[in-house]
């Protein structure tokens, strides 16, 4: 059976401390704001936007997606409730007036009982590494199901180096950097859980190989797979519905 993670890996400290993301990955943030960029472009006159966010966390990108324009409405999911409590605080403006939806469910389950063609973007940003491949690949094919013909699909992520000594070498580059912030913020106390949470994402039956994920897309259906960022593993892929 295909499934995320075994257990939910933001649903205690790291939850709590969401936010030092900002810190230990700028890119997200970076990356955060030019998916709400990209998606203020669809949304021109008087075209009102229906979207699904995967995996919104503390509601970063859920928070850029909603600035970038007052017609879009937003189904949002993720499946830790302390992290939804915080963007609960974040956005509470936009869920008063109806604009914004947040639902604590699993990512594939929420997605399977989502109508075919009901939305026009779906959206996701450093959430989709966590799957297994499997689930991923389950994930992706309804993303493709609940698109309109036409509707796009924007992940901003971590997609692993196919050469595997560079992607060794991304990642010890990256653990030396997170033990000097970490000791710099006074917050050792966390490094062990994120490094354990790294070690899943690197993992065979988890880790997100970019062109292996570009290739998957193609073969669903999606075309016009465009490369609109990437740094390091930091990459923002746009994906479309053929119309």
């Amino acid at each position: 059976m295909n499934r995320a993670l075994p257990e939910n890996p933001f649903s205690g400290s790291l939850a709590a401390e969401y936010d030092l993301l900002r810190l230990m990955c700028p890119n997200s943030v970076k990356l955060a704001a030019m998916i709400g960029d990209k998606i203020s472009h669809m949304a021109t006159g008087q075209k009102h936007l229906s979207g699904f966010e995967i995996g919104c966390g503390t509601g970063i990108c859920t928070h850029y997606i909603l600035k970038s324009n007052h017609k879009i409405n937003l189904i949002a999911v993720d499946n830790s409730a302390k992290m939804l409590l915080q963007a609960k605080n974040l956005l509470e403006e936009e869920l008063v007036s109806g604009q914004l939806k947040l639902i604590e469910n699993d990512a594939l389950a929420q997605l399977k009982i989502t109508p075919s063609q009901s939305v026009d973007f779906v959206a996701s940003n450093y959430a989709i590494h966590n799957f297994y491949i499997s689930y991923r690949e389950e994930a992706y094919s309804e993303i493709l199901r609940i698109l309109k013909p036409g509707g796009i699909f924007i992940n901003g992520d971590r997609f692993a180096f196919d050469d595997s000594i560079h992607h060794l070498e991304e990642t010890q580059s990256l653990i030396r950097d997170w033990f000097r912030l970490f000791k710099k913020i006074d917050r050792i106390d966390l490094l062990e859980d994120w490094i354990t949470h790294l070690m899943s994402d690197e993992s065979s039956h988890i880790l997100m190989k970019f062109n292996q994920s570009l290739k998957e897309l193609e073969e669903l259906g999606f075309v016009e797979i465009n490369l609109d960022f990437r740094e390091g593993v930091d990459t923002l892929i746009c994906a479309h519905k053929p119309s």
